[in-house]
């Protein structure tokens, strides 16, 4: 978690935001105290806080009400919300968790589980952050922490950077919503493949649009950039007209009214490895990737290539 991680309370009780702000500032956050709910979804957009605690009981709106003000809106919508309140039945639990409240704490409340709750949920919400929403797979900062972790203690690993070849193409005719399935049928595959032939500690990452990258070691990846591309090019006729796939190819238009053709779907997978060569950050990785996969997409058909390089 962050350092100075910014809290937002919401409580008209004066005395009770005060303890809570010397708690927390005492626990390593920096806190604003807002007395007055009707200006807080306002403020939290200002704000931008990491985590909002709202009574569950004040005048003029109620602590439910602002939950749902807050999830509503699109500027705090993502911001976690820690219920506190002096009400312990199920009824007003369950209120407060359906009015858009995170998690529900009741008054008097032990400090420590008041600090461990508030880390917990903003630790949640950094980590959904990372995910990527469509496949579920994990998005560019956890690849990028990863790969600097396997350089940082010297590990021999090995990155397949997979993409969808003619993938544009294939969305300017079916349509992005159909392009969406496709993308999410490469990441079952690879979940499945990795899954089935990898290592328990592999990486899976979905990096954007229709590019994967997968964390291994050397001695799988041919096993697994096999296993996917067989799986790939044996399942794509699924996402076809009976037509095109009789043709073997789409025809789209380009912004001049011009017929262009385009082969069915393949992937290409890019292998970049520290076994034979010295790799010392992740850019470098990024770098040679993007080269072999420019050289991967030269040839027709799914295929991977593996940098057979011996040095920088």
């Amino acid at each position: 978690m962050k350092k100075n991680s910014k809290v937002l309370i919401v409580d008209d009780d004066l005395f009770v935001t005060k303890m809570i702000k010397d708690i927390l500032e005492t626990a390593g956050f920096e806190v604003t105290i807002l007395n007055d709910p009707r200006l807080a979804v306002s403020v939290a957009q200002e704000l931008d806080p990491d985590i909002i605690l709202v009574d569950r009981v004040m005048p003029y709106l109620d602590g439910c009400d602002l939950c749902r003000e807050l999830s509503r809106n699109h500027f705090t919508s993502h911001i976690p919300i820690l219920m506190l309140t002096s009400r312990a039945d199920t009824v007003d639990r369950i209120a407060g968790l359906e009015a858009g409240a995170d998690d529900y704490l009741c008054k008097p409340f032990d400090e420590l589980e008041l600090i461990a709750r508030i880390r917990a949920l903003i630790r949640r919400v950094q980590q959904e952050r990372c995910i990527n929403p469509l496949t579920g797979l994990n998005g560019n900062p956890s690849v990028e922490k990863e790969i600097k972790q396997r350089i940082f203690f010297n590990e021999k690993f090995a990155v397949l950077y997979i993409d969808i070849d003619n993938f544009k193409a294939y969305n300017d005719t079916y349509g992005f919503l159909q392009g969406d399935e496709v993308i999410k049928f490469l990441a079952e595959i690879i979940v499945k493949v990795v899954r089935q032939y990898g290592n328990p500690n592999d990486f899976l990452g979905h990096i954007g649009g229709d590019d994967f990258i997968i964390v291994t070691v050397p001695d799988k990846v041919d096993i697994l950039a096999t296993k996917i591309i067989a799986s790939f090019d044996n399942g794509i006729k699924q996402f076809y007209s009976a037509e095109d796939w009789e043709r073997g190819y789409v025809v789209t238009l380009d912004r001049k009214g011009r017929e262009q053709i385009f082969p069915i779907l393949s992937i290409s997978v890019a292998v970049v490895s520290n076994e034979n060569r010295k790799i010392d950050n992740h850019w470098k990785v990024s770098e040679i990737a993007a080269e072999l996969k420019k050289y991967a997409k030269t040839f027709p058909g799914s295929i991977f290539v593996k940098d057979r390089r011996r040095k920088d």
